[in-house]
């Protein structure tokens, strides 16, 4: 009888057990999706054959909760909001006319390849209205960010401001702060998930630069759904 109810015990609490680490493993994927910041939908409303518009900044501190000191990229939606968020979707096959405004400071890069502009239209952005095809990083500001989508072979050096200026530190940032402006255009492929990230080490205080905001969404990584 003592085995008995030692057993029944032991099974009860066994199933108590299972019923604990299953309800945790509800709440933090529950917590984690409520964590994912919004998507900012291009693709409602597009009319085949025409181009769709996305607006982005970069900034130096978020200057806001959970991260204030974080680096981070901000999106628009097509009504004009600026929403701390870095997933979008947009249509498929269709030219993506993109327009970032760079608010950080710049540096030397540690790899001179990805000044390079790549997989855009013609191979070429716009700088403050100014053809680009290289940033030489180891002149005037340097390279603040980069907008890159790796499996596209799109890479796009935003060139920084001057890191002695009244730089904006509460984001979003007005264009009344030093900005560079950053323009250029790319098809878009079929449908799919396709992760887009900078690739300058700018986490401070973070190990080589590449912890923190460079490996969370919202900030220095997201991802760019292509729907049909």
């Amino acid at each position: 009888m003592i085995g008995a109810s030692v057993t029944k015990s032991w099974r009860m609490a066994t199933a108590i057990g299972i019923f604990v680490i299953a309800a945790l493993g509800v709440m933090f994927a529950v917590l984690a999706l409520a964590k994912e910041p919004p998507t900012v939908d291009y693709a409602a409303g597009h009319q085949a054959g025409q181009p769709v518009d996305v607006t982005l900044q970069t900034v130096g501190s978020y200057g806001l909760a959970p991260h204030p000191t974080w680096v981070s990229f901000l999106t628009r939606t097509p009504q004009g909001t600026w929403v701390h968020t870095t997933l979008w979707q947009v249509p498929a096959h269709t030219r993506i006319n993109v327009t970032i405004y760079n608010y950080d400071s710049g540096s030397p890069l540690r790899n001179q390849q990805i000044g390079l502009v790549t997989g855009t239209i013609g191979n070429v952005a716009l700088l403050n209205g100014k053809a680009i095809h290289l940033v030489n990083s180891n002149a005037g500001n340097g390279v603040g960010h980069t907008f890159s989508i790796p499996t596209l072979g799109i890479n796009i050096p935003l060139y920084g401001n001057n890191g002695n200026a009244n730089l904006c530190a509460v984001a979003p940032c007005s264009t009344k702060s030093p900005n560079q402006v950053i323009k250029f255009s790319f098809m878009s492929p079929g449908p799919g998930q396709y992760p887009w990230q900078c690739f300058v080490p700018c986490a401070l205080g973070y190990l080589y630069g590449n912890g923190g905001p460079m490996q969370t969404i919202g900030y220095m990584d997201g991802f760019m759904k292509v729907v049909s």
